[in-house]
């Protein structure tokens, strides 16, 4: 990648759309933009305005699509380099000749993720708000974009940056009596040390908490109904997704495949799969493929609800789906509540909590709800409104190994050992953050989270 080149892409996702937007940054930008767009108006561009005028072909001027044209010059541009974008109709072939044209006009095909790099090389944003960039375009549930937007706005960044500037003050205090190694460190130096080390531990300690809840956020979980046909499991998809998504019949075996809807719970995204209710020795072929692709979900799924049907006496099909739950944690739901004939059933061995409801009648629903976001989030009492999460698992990683370091530090401080040796730990330490900001990221971890971009973001 080289930055002294002018890039082009398409930015809008493929397919027939109202608009299709090619993007193109570089210090070449207004001369490719001049090369294929011609105003209405005549004359050049100004600045951050919008102008109407017909795209061509540099080669034979040959007209491709009507459209507007706007020029951000830098730095107050993505970049922070010269961008023009172009807006045709959004048809395939539109576009694509649109940005063949910016091509032959001088620019380059941009690589995967060039646009937010170039943003990242330019300081425009810290690595965290680049990385956060994919969250926000991939957020399932208004409570993943809140978190993935307050990442982009550098929050995450400011902490990390809080944790580094106060290892750097202890850091400085250790290294002024590197010169003077005959000289021990008054009590208090240490105690300024220790202050700034213990300050910055409990950020990092903060974040690393905060990253199951951010995980689940960010990816979502998966949760698989289990139980014996008729136990209401298609009936319970259906009110967690207030829709008719699933064939509800008093038929046994009417589900034979898995089905999966997301829903937003409390704003987490949880993927909900219903599947074929479970029995022996019963139903005909596909009903039975349909019972063997339930018994491989259950290790695959991130939680299991166990439906009983409480209108029922507990079975021997029963018994044999707790068999198949006997190394998995799940939630008990005894359902039917509202029928007249209900009954109620114990909690068996391995039940994390029981819940019993009518999915009919709505009775319950929420206290399930709650119990599904308590079981991910670990009964998390957490403000989204200001929150900020880890949600990435390098994130994750490195502060480990940046926690790692402090420990070191801890034990070496108890050792006794000599500032050299001590100021090696916190060393240690502010490299692992500035992986994380990209103050000190290798090469191959950028090109590695980069490619993940597509092409013209």
């Amino acid at each position: 990648m080289y930055l002294s080149d002018t890039i082009a892409a398409v930015a809008t996702p493929p397919g027939v759309g109202g608009i299709g937007i090619v993007r193109i940054s570089g210090p070449q930008a207004e001369q490719v933009g001049a090369a294929v767009f011609r105003g209405s108006a005549g004359g050049g561009f100004e600045s951050h305005r919008l102008y109407y005028g017909r795209i061509i072909n540099p080669v034979d001027t040959f007209l491709i699509d009507e459209g507007m044209a706007v020029l951000m010059r830098a730095p107050r541009s993505y970049t922070r380099e010269d961008v023009l974008e172009l807006h045709c109709h959004g048809g395939y072939l539109a576009v694509h000749a649109v940005l063949e044209a910016c091509l032959a006009a001088g620019s380059r095909l941009a690589e995967p993720g060039e646009f937010t790099r170039r943003a990242f090389l330019n300081g425009r944003i810290d690595l965290c708000q680049a990385e956060s960039v994919l969250d926000v375009i991939s957020s399932r549930t208004p409570t993943a974009l809140a978190l993935a937007q307050r990442q982009r706005e550098g929050n995450l960044g400011q902490l990390l940056e809080e944790v580094r500037r106060l290892v750097a003050e202890a850091l400085a205090v250790l290294e002024a009596h590197i010169d003077f190694p005959e000289e021990e460190i008054e009590a208090d130096s240490l105690g300024l040390i220790a202050d700034r080390v213990d300050a910055a531990r409990q950020i990092m300690l903060r974040l690393i908490d905060s990253f199951r809840y951010g995980k689940v956020l960010r990816e979502g979980v998966s949760v698989l109904l289990v139980g014996k046909p008729n136990a209401g499991k298609s009936s319970l998809l259906n009110a967690l997704l207030c829709e008719e998504r699933a064939i509800v019949s008093s038929i046994p075996g009417t589900t034979r495949d898995l089905i999966e809807e997301t829903v937003s719970i409390k704003g987490l995204p949880v993927r909900i799969i219903d599947a074929a209710g479970i029995r022996s020795g019963q139903g005909d072929e596909v009903e039975q493929e349909g019972i063997r692709r339930t018994l491989e979900r259950i290790s695959e799924a991130d939680l299991i609800l166990f439906l009983a049907d409480g209108s029922r006496p507990f079975d021997e099909d029963d018994h044999e789906i707790l068999a198949a739950l006997r190394e998995r944690k799940f939630i008990m739901v005894v359902t039917k509540a509202d029928l007249t004939q209900y009954q109620e059933i114990d909690a068996p061995m391995g039940c994390h909590v029981k819940v019993r409801l009518s999915a009919r009648t709505g009775q319950n629903l929420d206290v399930l709800r709650s119990q599904l976001f308590s079981y991910f989030t670990h009964d998390a009492d957490r403000d989204c409104g200001d929150m900020v999460a880890l949600s990435n698992v390098r994130h994750r990683d490195i502060l480990l190994r940046a926690s790692a370091s402090m420990t070191r530090f801890d034990e070496h401080v108890r050792a006794g050992l000599p500032p050299e040796l001590l100021s090696v730990d916190l060393r240690d330490l502010l490299s692992a953050v500035g992986e994380i900001t990209g103050a000190t990221t290798p090469d191959a971890v950028l090109d590695m989270i980069f490619s993940s971009f597509c092409i013209g973001k």
